[in-house]
């Protein structure tokens, strides 16, 4: 029997709002998939570490505060450094679309503006998870 997807919901920064990381969290679990929620004030590297031990799928950023043209790029950078290339990196947040356009160009799979309805971002992890996991 497979396992659940597996989900890593990070918040990376100095940003304190996680009220949308936390429905996020709440609505996979309710979809039937693992959640492991980091808390507040990660950084790239604590993140990257928590992916590994926990064994996800999936990283999924929330970010608010900007930063995002910085946090996804050295979380993509850090997996590359690990050799890691079956984990799904995602998020979403309040960020411009041209910043959209340019991280995906770059390996950031599909971001979620707020507001996002939470079954379709069950469904793209699923579908994702379906065409990738190799075991």
């Amino acid at each position: 029997m497979n396992r659940p997807i597996r989900v890593l919901v990070a918040k990376v920064g100095l940003d304190g709002h996680d009220r949308g990381a936390k429905v996020i969290a709440s609505a996979l679990r309710d979809e039937g998939m693992e959640v492991i929620y980091t808390g507040l004030r990660q950084t790239p590297e604590m993140v990257v570490q928590a992916a590994i031990q926990e064994d996800v799928d999936v990283i999924g950023v929330s970010i608010l505060s900007g930063a995002h043209n910085t946090v996804f790029p050295r979380i993509l950078d850090l997996l590359k450094e690990k050799g890691i290339e079956d984990v799904l990196l995602t998020g979403g947040g309040i960020i411009p679309d041209s910043d959209v356009e340019h991280l995906n160009g770059l390996g950031v799979a599909k971001l979620f503006p707020p507001g996002t309805d939470t079954k379709e971002i069950a469904a793209y992890l699923r579908l994702w998870v379906a065409n990738h996991r190799t075991f």
